[in-house]
């Protein structure tokens, strides 16, 4: 059945009448737009029912031994109902994660209102953003699991948890009751869930008999047809379930009845009518990880040309420092014994060089961009994307979009991430609303490596202003601006390894230490930071591992997850914040292909983690090659040993 083939839900008033065939109707991820306020109505006699949720709370708990100061994670929450019973009961430490934002806002906004510490947050349950071996039970409570197409994206639900918990953690699952359901579920029922609105049910098996395909048509006594909607839940048996649980690595596979659902209406119980809970438990001792081969051994390392200028070095040019940042980056890969390096860093040729002997896999640590002009960073791998050649991090689309802050920020604001206030300005437009907000910070709209963001860019009066945006038109004519609130707070880096679907590991998060600082300059990380060794910023500034709470590093991490799926990045990217005078963190910018260099902030936050400069870039290489060898195969194809005239 393709997609195409299958109407969506049918809302306001239209329905599909008699169907004979429900399956054929069945949108395939009816699960994106089925939970919400309809739903409540629908399954509220079961899913708001409080002695419901206390029944299964005193089963979780007494099942996984939980004590309060454990992490659990309600995976699949829904309103919350779970996740703020263990919360009341004295649990500190509690998430929960939904793929619907009607239910996620709900359940935030009930656990304001109950004044309970709960965190919750919107997530795919294949491939949720939170830190790898952190939690101690992983819950998927109330019939939530088994809504794909696919067994294998169950499968894909449970190897997520499986990363998600600590070693002798625990995976719990309250589901319906496979074989029984087979045999039981009827076929067409109606009821009344209040005084106004009349449920009429469908029900039938699947062709396969694998999954329950059910049917609501939910009728208001005086507007009529509210929706017309199909969804469908996979029919586990206990061996079934089993045997799944084992696929994923879980040891100590049990099986037990579940508590019997209370029901004031006392009429369709539906899938919850005979469920099960099915325990399982991550094992203690991992196998050790064997060091396989790698797809690519043959790898090309793509760096910016030393022997052109560079607008966005000191002196226009490279220096010592950048000489000695490519020397350590030589050293740390030569550690690396499963790959066999070269290297590239002459673009003279470069292109006709690619075409003729095309590279097998490219790092690409271009930041520079082609011919070191930074606004074509991008054209780097668009011409590795067209001539086929597999590289790593981030593609052309994500370079020139998180190249724009101003739409980074925009698209940050729509996932209810915090950015800071600003104002835009274009770059003819002379007679832009200023903001009356003083003091501001005043940046280029576009650019890289903090170029025009300098000591004078904190402007605290109208003329500083007007002064401050007079000069960077000149210095960097055609470029809108940017006029931005300007935060004082605490400033924080999180960084990511890894890809959506394949996990992602958190480094610790860094923050910048500004109390070295002469009194006096801003407390900004600007131009001279990076690029000027005489100043005070280079030889004050410290970079320490933030001393963060749960929730504030959990926030952090869940938005950086949010923006690395929404922006496209790969492989590895970071993601700076900085807080407000009130200590509200918001979003600086996102860098999708950050800095390499072994001083720079994502080897500082693998250092914090224990790891080496040559253990991080190997990460980043095993992230990409994993991510590059589903679509280009497990061959490695190309030079096999050629060299590039321009190579060094």
């Amino acid at each position: 059945m393709g997609k195409s083939n299958k109407p969506r839900n049918r809302p306001n008033g239209r329905t599909l009448g008699p169907v004979p065939d429900l399956e054929r109707h069945l949108p395939q991820d009816w699960w994106r737009t089925l939970f919400n306020s309809v739903y409540l109505k629908t399954d509220g006699d079961v899913v708001e029912d409080d002695r419901n949720t206390a029944a299964d709370v005193d089963t979780l708990i007494a099942m996984a031994r939980l004590e309060p100061h454990d992490r659990v994670l309600d995976l699949c929450c829904g309103q919350g109902r779970h996740c703020l019973e263990l919360a009341r009961r004295g649990f500190r430490q509690v998430v929960g994660i939904d793929r619907s934002r009607y239910l996620i806002r709900l359940a935030k906004r009930r656990a304001a209102q109950r004044e309970l510490r709960v965190s919750f947050h919107e997530g795919d349950a294949r491939r949720f953003r939170l830190e790898d071996r952190h939690f101690r039970c992983v819950a998927l409570l109330g019939n939530s699991f088994g809504y794909f197409d696919h067994e294998s994206d169950d499968l894909a639900v449970l190897r997520a948890v499986s990363r998600a918990l600590v070693a002798g953690g625990t995976v719990f699952l309250d589901l319906t009751d496979g074989n029984w359901m087979r045999e039981h579920y009827e076929a067409r029922t109606w009821e009344w869930t209040d005084q106004m609105h009349l449920v009429c049910r469908e029900r039938s098996l699947s062709s396969d008999d694998q999954r329950l395909i059910s049917r609501e048509v939910v009728i208001h006594a005086e507007r009529g047809i509210i929706v017309d909607q199909f969804y469908a839940e996979r029919l586990y048996s206990e061996e079934a379930i089993v045997e799944l649980l084992g696929a994923a690595g879980f040891e100590g596979v049990e099986v037990r009845p579940a508590p019997v659902a209370n029901s004031d209406r006392g009429q369709d119980l539906g899938m919850m009518a005979r469920r099960m809970i099915v325990t399982g438990r991550q094992p203690v001792v991992q196998p050790a990880r064997r060091r396989q081969s790698v797809p690519f051994p043959e790898v090309t390392v793509l760096l910016g040309d030393p022997s052109l200028p560079d607008s966005c070095k000191r002196d226009g040019r490279f220096n010592d420092e950048d000489l000695e940042t490519i020397g350590r980056l030589h050293e740390a890969l030569a550690q690396l014994r499963r790959y066999r390096f070269q290297f590239v860093d002459r673009h003279a040729g470069l292109l006709g060089e690619l075409q003729r002997y095309p590279p097998a896999f490219v790092f690409n640590l271009c930041d520079e961009g082609y011919q070191n002009d930074a606004l074509k960073e991008l054209h780097v791998p668009a011409l590795l994307e067209v001539l086929g050649v597999p590289y790593s991090g981030a593609g052309p689309a994500a370079l020139g979009l998180c190249y724009n802050k101003s739409q980074v920020r925009a698209i940050a604001e729509g996932l209810d991430i915090p950015v800071p206030y600003e104002t835009y300005c274009d770059p003819f437009d002379q007679g832009a609303t200023l903001p009356s907000v003083l003091p501001a910070l005043v940046k280029p709209a576009t650019g890289d490596s903090s170029v025009g963001i300098t000591v004078d860019s904190v402007v605290d009066s109208a003329a500083a202003l007007l002064d401050r945006l007079d000069q960077l038109r000149s210095e960097l004519p055609g470029r809108a601006l940017l006029i931005q609130e300007l935060l004082t707070g605490r400033e924080f880096s999180v960084g990511l390894v890894g890809n959506p679907g394949q996990g992602y590991r958190y480094l610790p998060i860094l923050e910048v230490d500004y109390s070295g600082l002469p009194e006096g300059l801003p407390q900004i990380l600007g131009y001279e930071s990076k690029w000027l060794p005489d100043s005070a910023y280079w030889s004050t500034l410290r970079y320490t591992e933030a001393d963060l709470g749960d929730d504030e590093r959990r926030s952090l991490c869940d938005w950086s997850a949010q923006l690395f799926e929404r922006l496209g990045c790969r492989d590895y990217a970071r993601f700076d914040f900085r807080c407000d005078a009130g200590g509200n963190p918001k979003l600086l910018e996102v860098n999708p292909n950050p800095g390499w260099c072994w001083d720079g902030k994502l080897n500082l936050m693998a250092g914090f983690a224990g790891m080496g400069y040559a253990e991080l870039l190997d990460a980043i290489l095993e992230a990409a090659q994993r991510r590059c060898k589903g679509v280009s195969g497990a061959v490695a194809r190309g030079t096999r040993g050629r060299v590039f005239n321009a190579w060094m």
